[in-house]
């Protein structure tokens, strides 16, 4: 992001922001660097560069337009950038239909195409490479894990892996899957930190895990590094609209998760409230 009048000096190196379990944001803004852009100074403009939501006036610098933003879907790919990326500068010699599928399973994600072309070089069966590309990658999943989940709190990995079986989340959901009521503020938080989350709607209701980040969490959740409590489902008592909910359908079936999903249908049952469908005109029912 670049800002009117000032550099404010923060920058972050790692790749995703570990969330505090207080929710609050680890370090406070320069308190002098925030009055001067506040003032309207004229300075020349100054980017931030930050892999998270910086604890900065944001709100106030956007509707004052003091503030130019680029995010993540700025920094995806689009399919003719994809195009140029694999065939051009991977050297691949990929079919539009190939791209086109490849584009598609990362959703312009360029660490994840990189991946994915690295993986690709020297191959003779792409297309049958392609069909099977999934977050269970060793490559995707050796650094979805080392630079996202194991980087957060045992209480984030834990909501991570558990509600990875879901295709749709919202706070109310997720609290009668986990058995706890602090699911919406943990949504809001991993889109802050750009923990792969992705909202489906304006308000902030219903989310997503990025296709390879929710399959790389389920391979997680049934293949554990260690034993821990991650391995099993809760059995407190859920409440939650019909079992035949599609938000508790996983979009890409496997015979290993069937008795969580089992377990998921279980649990629910109709609740007042809520009812479980997506927002009007959006994604609903599958990842």
């Amino acid at each position: 992001m670049v800002v009117e009048g000032c550099c404010v000096g923060y920058f972050t190196t790692a790749h995703h922001k570990t969330l505090p379990s207080s929710g609050a944001p680890e370090s406070r803004a320069p308190a002098a660097a925030v009055e001067t852009v506040d003032r309207g100074a004229k300075r020349p403009a100054h980017p931030i560069t930050t892999r998270t939501d910086p604890p900065l006036p944001l709100a106030r610098w956007r509707v004052r337009q003091q503030l130019v933003e680029i995010r993540a879907d700025d920094l995806r790919f689009t399919p003719a950038e994809t195009a140029t990326f694999l065939n051009q500068m991977m050297g691949l010699n990929l079919s539009p239909a190939d791209i086109a599928l490849l584009e598609t399973r990362t959703e312009g994600w360029v660490a994840g195409l990189q991946m994915a072309a690295l993986s690709m070089q020297g191959r003779g069966d792409i297309t049958r490479f392609l069909s099977s590309f999934t977050g269970s990658h060793r490559y995707i999943l050796d650094y979805l894990m080392d630079e996202a989940l194991q980087q957060q709190l045992p209480d984030t990995q834990e909501f991570l892996l558990k509600t990875s079986l879901l295709n749709r989340l919202s706070g109310p959901l997720c609290n009668a899957v986990l058995g706890q009521d602090n699911s919406q503020m943990m949504l809001e938080q991993l889109e802050q930190a750009n923990l792969f989350v992705l909202p489906l709607d304006d308000e902030r209701r219903w989310y997503r895990y990025h296709h390879l980040f929710a399959e790389a969490l389920r391979h997680r959740l049934i293949r554990p590094a260690q034993p821990s409590r991650n391995q099993r489902q809760s059995n407190r008592p859920t409440v939650w609209p019909p079992a035949a909910d599609p938000a508790i359908q996983p979009a890409h079936p496997s015979r290993a998760l069937a008795p969580a999903r089992r377990r998921l249908r279980r649990r629910a049952q109709p609740a007042a409230g809520e009812t479980g469908r997506g927002q009007s005109g959006r994604p609903g029912g599958h990842l």
